[in-house]
């Protein structure tokens, strides 16, 4: 098996799906319910005096960019871009909870609420993120590109099996919780509003990764052993996917900078730019929530030692890439 799988093949681990556990994720989401306008955003505005993403996640203390001013910049871009595509893998995950809550609808109402409350809450962060958009459009200059429509993205996505949906999602609700804890919370050098975005934000994002382990973990029990095959190859096509979305990004945002930033930019030094850029994003969304020790625990419990070779093997170049 090569070095990936090896990485992300662990030990077995005992795994609980009891109404319990819906049940403490129903009282955690009462517990901490939040509005974004009396605890997130409180009349306040972004400063551009500040960076918004730490160099632990937009890479930027291995850029080649030396000034100061302009690493800042960057940030500013990498923030915008990394609020918009939380907004936009959002959608495909309220669709498929919505989705998977049916089969309780007339069954256990423990299990349907908690996804209710989940439902909920992700319709609250779309709609967050979609105010960040036009609170940062507003101060940053014109010509920012989002690339993907998320109407468009939900549908090719859950296209594939439930499955996979389900594998991907919980693989960026735990990358979430580990770039806040690991990088945004520590960073006092961020802008105060955008720190507390991803505070709210993680807040419950934990809760919901509890409940995509459970259900990733009935759905698996479901499948016979061709389809849980098949699903493995629709998890390694999604994450393919979600790589197609963050290099068309990266060239946008790399173009969107070299247009903003108050010198003139070489096309040799663009390109360099760019390949740094989609090495952060690759970074973000896929690299840094596959090393996640509860990611590859619950994976490695579930596929067969060649199912995880099938997916070392695609992620061999994305871990070489950012390397």
């Amino acid at each position: 098996m090569n070095a990936i799988a090896n990485d992300i093949h662990p030990a077995p681990a005992q795994a609980g799906n009891d109404s319990a556990r819906y049940a403490r994720c129903i009282e955690a989401s009462r517990r901490i319910r939040w509005e974004i306008d009396r605890d997130v955003f409180k009349g306040r505005e972004f400063d551009l005096a500040h960076k918004f993403l730490p160099d632990g996640l937009s890479r930027l203390d291995r850029s080649s960019l030396a000034d100061e001013s302009e690493r800042r910049l960057m940030s500013q871009v990498q923030g915008r871009t990394y609020a918009y595509i939380f907004g936009l893998v959002e959608r495909f995950i309220n669709a498929k909870v919505l989705e998977i809550g049916q089969r309780y609808a007339l069954g256990d109402q423990v299990k349907l609420e908690a996804l209710v409350r989940f439902s909920d809450e992700e319709i609250k962060h779309q709609e967050m993120f979609r105010r960040i958009e036009t609170m940062i459009g507003g101060i940053m200059p014109a010509g920012y590109e989002c690339t993907a429509n998320p109407d468009q993205v939900a549908r090719a996505v859950l296209g594939k099996s439930t499955w996979s949906v389900l594998a991907l999602t919980l693989h960026i609700e735990l990358f979430t919780q580990a770039h806040y804890k690991q990088s945004i919370s520590p960073d006092d050098a961020l802008s105060p509003l955008y720190k507390d975005v991803f505070l709210f934000h993680w807040r419950e994002e934990s809760q919901h990764a509890i409940l995509d382990e459970l259900e990733l973990r009935q759905e698996h029990e479901r499948l016979d052993a061709a389809a849980r095959d098949t699903a493995v190859d629709d998890l390694i096509a999604l994450v393919g996917a979600v790589d197609g979305i963050l290099q068309a990004q990266a060239r946008a945002d790399a173009d969107y900078f070299c247009a903003i930033v108050p010198r003139v930019v070489a096309a040799d030094e663009q390109a360099r730019i760019e390949s740094e850029t989609l090495a952060a994003y690759r970074w973000q969304y896929i690299v840094s929530g596959v090393q996640e020790p509860r990611f590859q625990q619950v994976l490695g419990e579930l596929l067969t030692d060649a199912q995880m070779q099938r997916v070392g093997t695609a992620l061999e170049p994305l871990f070489a890439a950012v390397a």
